[in-house]
Formats: C-alpha cells, structure tokens, sequence
C-alpha cells in the first residue's frame, strides 16, 4: 500500500482537502496531513511542509492553487518523491511540464476520490 502526503488538507468537511484526506485514511492508507495553518486533522497530526514528515510518501497529492504546486513540485524533486497528483484545479501547465521533465509521475485531471472508487468496485 502506498503512503500519501496530502498538502492542502482541510479541517473544513466542506473543502476538498478534507474530503481527500478523509477518503484516503477510510480506505486503510497510511497518508499524512500537510497544511501549516492546521494543527491536526480528524484528530491526526498535521505537518507544516513535506520536508517536516516523519517518511518520504510514495504519492503526493496536491489540494492547493496552481502557483503553489509550481513550488511543491520543485520540493518534491529535491525530496526524491517521484509520484504527484494534481487534483482538479491544483494543476498548471508549468507544474506539469517540471514534472514530466523531472521524471516525476503525474497524474492531473481526474480526482483521486473518483478514481479509488472505480477501482474499489471493478473488484
């Protein structure tokens, strides 16, 4: 099983960064709050920056504007973390591009959420 980062997690049920972290903990992941305005999340602690985990995740996944993700994908690389996906609306064409030019897997355009869900019921 693999070990998500989630940045951009939420302690608002409203918001998507809560409704990702929250789907991925439910289906039996390790995953990791990273927010540095948050405390702890659904009673977890919650990191300030991907540098402050206890573990290199094997998949970030990315719940903040575009801009932002410029920057993550860059920290990433550094950290040697070779798996992000950009949930609907964090992506830019640039962070994309460092991406793929920096042999880092990406996955854009569809929600993890959706996807887990289809793959739970194909088996």
């Amino acid at each position: 099983r693999n070990v998500f980062a989630v940045v951009g997690a939420s302690r608002d049920p409203r918001k998507y960064g809560y409704q990702v972290y929250k789907d991925l903990k439910s289906a039996g992941y390790k995953v990791y709050a990273v927010n540095p305005n948050a405390q702890e999340i659904l009673g977890d602690k919650c990191y300030p920056s991907l540098e402050k985990l206890p573990v290199k995740p094997d998949i970030v996944n990315v719940v903040v504007p575009p801009k932002v993700t410029e920057h993550l994908v860059k920290t990433c690389k550094k950290l040697g973390i070779t798996k992000v996906w950009m949930q609907p609306g964090s992506e830019s064409e640039n962070a994309i591009k460092f991406c793929e030019e920096n042999s880092i897997n990406v996955v854009y355009g569809v929600c993890v959420m959706i996807e887990r869900a289809k793959q739970s019921a194909g088996k």
